[in-house]
């Protein structure tokens, strides 16, 4: 369903031809887009987008894209082992990731080319908050193994019901004793990624980037003698299609990806499916209880949960506006996009991917158990579910919404047929004129580092030139900052500062 139902004006685009054609408009094709104008400028760019603003799908803050992934809280991140160990190897990578995402959006801000950094990100801690003996010892583990790195030396550890609530209030109060512990990091972030999208969509208009909303890319057709691509379009106010030669496709249009892929036929996109998963959360904007409570808490994801669907209760910025949200609660829905259609995942079903897509039905029936019980979960379940985080919550007071859809991998796998895999995955022709990305966590917060990949896979001629400037925008491409703690922390104050977050007084509260 659009969000504007009458349409006044009737647009085609009338260019034929351009260097670069950016299917989506949400923070991975803005992000790409903004990349290229700063690397290329003399490319010709156009941008579709199906809605009537950018950022309105997977990058909304209301369709759970807010928090800053530096995996400083999220536990999925580093799971326990069967032999009790934790690897921190994915936590530092991500962290490492969001770290040049900060980079990049401190020096769009510095040259103003985007906005006042205050309509997009934020300071709040981040927590993470478990409940008994097994999972309190993990979390000590996990702490322990993190610590010691540059990016995560401010990290703090309690198992202390008076520290925990100084940290978050309304996770302790009325709480009955037990054992439970937490780690905190105070400079964490809070991301719209929706207003992001939309600065960066503006920086591009203003740079020449022709951007049309309201029209759905229908298809993808190879040109002769490896030309390019033909884009087709189809104008969703007036029904006018149209079509445009482009030599390089980025596919960024969220789940709508996957379909554009496969009609795109490239060898690459063969044996790809993906699994949608839908949610809904509770929000509460009374201002009695978001003043209460500055954090991002995450927990524990229940047993056959999809690592995606770990619950958090979150302070978010919207607006201008300090909100609480708690979820997710998980539910089921065969569409690719929120304003999606109920074909879509049956219409992306192949003769290519069927085998991995039964694998995965195979070998994820705990999945399927766990969707099944939240789609039934009644208001006063989910309501429990929140007091496991906020013992005293009065229901009333939050509000259920629906949030966005999230899509993902399902991939060949040689032993069981098929992988549904959590995550971001990159895929590009082999002759580099196509590229897409699929999945989802912790895709937004690492947009930078994954347009950057994709950029050196489809561009090999140009990048090896591009990479002077790529390293004056971002001071820590190609370095490892947990290797460098003295870069680390000159970048983190460098883009604390630009980003006009107050990490110096969180920071020495902590200490």
């Amino acid at each position: 369903m659009l969000l504007q139902s009458e349409f006044t004006v009737t647009f085609i685009s009338k260019t034929s031809s351009a260097d670069v054609v950016l299917i989506g408009g949400g923070i991975m094709s803005a992000t790409l887009g903004a990349f290229l104008k700063q690397l290329q400028p003399d490319w010709s760019i156009v941008l579709y987008e199906r809605l009537d603003q950018a950022g309105l799908e997977s990058s909304d803050p209301w369709n759970n894209a807010g928090t800053g992934h530096s995996a400083f809280c999220e536990l999925n991140y580093m799971p326990q082992a069967k032999d009790g160990s934790v690897n921190p190897a994915k936590a530092l990578g991500i962290a490492e990731g969001f770290q040049l995402s900060r980079q990049f959006w401190s020096h769009l801000v510095s040259e103003q080319l985007i906005g006042s950094p205050k309509g997009f990100i934020n300071t709040v801690p981040h927590m993470s908050f478990v409940l008994g003996d097994e999972h309190s010892d993990y979390l000590k583990k996990r702490y322990e193994a993190l610590k010691p790195h540059p990016l995560f030396s401010t990290m703090e550890h309690s198992e202390d019901a008076a520290v925990i609530g100084g940290w978050a209030p309304l996770v302790m109060e009325g709480r009955q004793p037990g054992r439970f512990a937490a780690t905190r990091v105070a400079e964490g972030t809070d991301v719209d990624f929706g207003a992001l999208s939309r600065e960066l969509t503006a920086y591009l208009e203003r740079s020449g980037v022709e951007v049309n909303y309201f029209h759905d890319v229908t298809d993808l057709e190879r040109l002769s003698f490896g030309r390019g691509w033909k884009v087709s379009t189809r104008h969703l106010g007036s029904n006018e299609r149209g079509s445009i030669d482009a030599k390089f496709v980025f596919v960024g249009a969220g789940g709508g990806a996957l379909h554009l892929l496969q009609a795109s036929g490239i060898p690459e996109s063969k044996g790809y499916g993906g699994f949608p998963v839908s949610g809904k959360f509770f929000r509460c904007t009374d201002e009695t209880v978001t003043a209460q409570h500055n954090a991002k808490v995450y927990g524990q994801a229940s047993v056959g949960a999809p690592p995606m669907s770990v619950p958090h209760l979150d302070t978010r910025y919207v607006g201008g506006q300090r909100s609480l949200l708690f979820g997710p609660y998980g539910g089921f829905s065969t569409n690719f996009l929120k304003n999606g259609s109920y074909w879509d995942l049956p219409g992306s079903v192949r003769p290519n991917n069927i085998v991995p897509m039964l694998g995965v039905a195979k070998d994820n029936l705990d999945l399927v158990a766990y969707l099944v019980k939240e789609v039934t979960k009644s208001h006063g379940a989910k309501v429990e579910a929140l007091r496991e985080y906020y013992p005293e919550a009065d229901g009333d007071k939050w509000e259920l919404i629906t949030a966005g859809q999230r899509v993902q991998i399902i991939k060949k796998d040689p032993k069981r047929g098929g992988a549904l895999q959590f995550g971001t995955e990159v895929i590009t022709s082999r002759d580099g004129s196509i590229g897409a990305l699929l999945g989802a966590s912790p895709g937004a917060s690492t947009a930078v580092p994954i347009m950057l990949e994709l950029l050196k896979r489809s561009f090999p001629a140009q990048f090896k030139g591009w990479e002077g400037k790529i390293k004056e925008m971002l001071p820590g491409y190609g370095v490892r900052l947990n290797d460098n703690p003295e870069l680390a922390r000159e970048l983190a104050t460098h883009t604390a500062t630009v980003l006009q977050l107050d990490e110096a007084n969180t920071v020495r509260t902590a200490q």
